[in-house]
């Protein structure tokens, strides 16, 4: 492993999500405001939204993994088919 992502004992890993501090996130049912350009006007997709003017991307704050087109599992029951027959 190269010693630069190693971590030391009295080193901070710099991509620690809890040290990241404040996480602009785009949320559903109230007004957001650009952080690039200050308007409201915002396209929204599945797992993103960006700014109508000036395309700064937010992700969405209540992004579920589930549904159509994602990689989450479900928690139905496998079927055997030794057992289905």
């Amino acid at each position: 492993m190269p010693s630069s992502i190693v971590r030391r004992k009295d080193e901070v890993f710099p991509h620690d999500p809890g040290l990241r501090g404040f996480h602009i996130v785009y949320r559903r049912d109230e007004v957001n405001h650009c952080p690039g350009c200050g308007r409201t006007h915002w396209i929204i997709g599945r797992f993103s939204a960006e700014c109508g003017f000036c395309a700064t991307a937010l992700p969405l704050a209540d992004t579920a993994m589930l549904g159509a087109g994602t990689f989450g599992r479900g928690g139905g029951q496998a079927v055997r088919w030794s057992a289905a027959a």
